[in-house]
């Protein structure tokens, strides 16, 4: 996933660290008898801040003479043109940058982030292609590309290259293979120490993320990848890592092995949170009847704009994880016509018939989603937010559809 931002690279001007000078010194009777680039993949092990959830990789070059390059595809500029606007429209533009080894692997050392390194037994000739590859795709009228988060990120262009030189063998040993993780399970599982990431995602991705990723397909994320390569074979059955060092121990805390399971405690809040609007509704006029009435208007005007958000990134935008999310189900955009009940709501009195019909509709739009997620075949897997909103849903709806039958009579 993305990694830091091209100005961090300016701003922060890092010489080469002890650890640099070590990888220079192991280096050295290697190159004596060298006539082709060495080529390596550096793994970088998450940081705490939120685009350093997933952690990061690159390729090493090392050439002959001794220079050692970094090939990072992992930097955006907030200063290029529509920077937002492409955010926004899931068009990001990143881009690959070339620097010292030194200066690369120093700024993630300093994070407190573990790096390793793993030599690759590439041929001469597929290594100094993939040299010469990455060198013109650095120049800057060849860097930039459209990222995508699980498909096109700076750990998939690391792959692809290195597939390249490999002759397709990444490929061909991985395409077939899976475990079951998925783009959701993954992403859960590196957002989990930070809750407004991990709801965010958990939300706003749709049902393409939930279906099995194989073993090439999981390289989307650093790690996955790093373990990939571990386990290639070359023609002669020779394994593709001829050595792996470890620069950097990694000082922070690692992410889990599983994404976390929360299921009951959104289904415990869902629950108690219906409870509670459903007595307070039924109280007569007071602060306990205005403060749920504004509850009430409350997830009416957000679930609204969420659903309303959802839309647009499936109809509007290229985020083509977020398309076809049944989460639009449980919050329509009705939502928010619901919101003329709330003065009615708060004084007991009764509400025009049409809204009660509106709030039938709104939790038959809920059962939809319900009904999709559980029998549709690869359904959504969104059991926490069915368990969270569908009792909310249901007691407002009942709630409005007696107080329209209240003006009836």
């Amino acid at each position: 996933m993305r990694d830091r931002p091209a100005p961090a690279l300016r701003a922060r001007g890092l010489g080469p660290s002890i650890v640099a000078l070590l990888l220079a010194v192991s280096l050295l009777p290697a190159l004596a008898a060298a006539t082709a680039p060495r080529i390596g993949l550096l793994t970088m092990a998450p940081g705490d801040e939120y685009w350093a959830r997933f952690g990061h990789n690159a390729i090493l070059v090392v050439e002959p003479d001794g220079s050692a390059t970094s090939y990072n595809y992992g930097y955006f500029d907030f200063e290029q043109e529509n920077f937002f606007l492409r955010f926004l429209q899931g068009r990001m533009l990143y881009q690959l940058v070339a620097l010292p080894a030194g200066i690369d692997i120093d700024q993630y050392v300093r994070d407190g982030r573990g790096v390793v390194l793993q030599w690759l037994a590439i041929e001469p000739q597929p290594a100094r292609e993939l040299a010469d590859f990455l060198a013109w795709n650095a120049q800057p009228e060849n860097a930039d590309y459209h990222y995508d988060y699980f498909v096109a990120n700076c750990s998939t262009k690391v792959r692809d290259a290195l597939d390249r030189a490999l002759g397709g063998a990444l490929l061909a040993q991985t395409r077939a293979r899976s475990r079951g993780l998925t783009a959701r399970s993954e992403s859960l599982r590196l957002a989990a120490t930070l809750p407004w990431m991990y709801l965010g995602i958990h939300f706003g991705l749709g049902p393409a993320t939930d279906r099995p990723l194989s073993r090439w397909q999981e390289g989307f994320v650093p790690a996955r990848l790093y373990e990939a390569i571990g386990q290639i074979r070359l023609a002669d059955g020779s394994p593709l890592v001829l050595e792996e060092q470890r620069l950097s121990e990694h000082r922070l805390a690692a992410p889990d092995d599983e994404p976390p399971r929360h299921l009951p405690w959104f289904a415990l809040t869902g629950l108690l949170a219906a409870v509670l609007l459903a007595v307070g509704l039924r109280r007569a006029p007071g602060r306990s009847r205005t403060i749920a009435s504004a509850a009430a208007a409350a997830f009416w005007l957000l679930g609204g704009l969420l659903g309303c958000g959802l839309l647009a990134l499936w109809l509007l935008t290229a985020h083509t994880a977020a398309w076809g999310n049944q989460n639009a189900w449980l919050l329509p955009p009705l939502l928010l016509l619901l919101l003329p009940a709330l003065d009615p709501l708060r004084r007991d009195v009764p509400v025009p018939r049409w809204l009660g019909v509106l709030g039938l509709l709104a939790l038959a739009s809920a059962l939809v989603g319900l009904t999709h997620s559980t029998l549709a075949r690869n359904g959504q897997q969104n059991g926490e937010w069915l368990a969270l909103l569908l009792p909310l849903q249901a007691v407002l709806a009942e709630r409005l559809w007696q107080a329209g039958r209240h003006r009836d009579g």
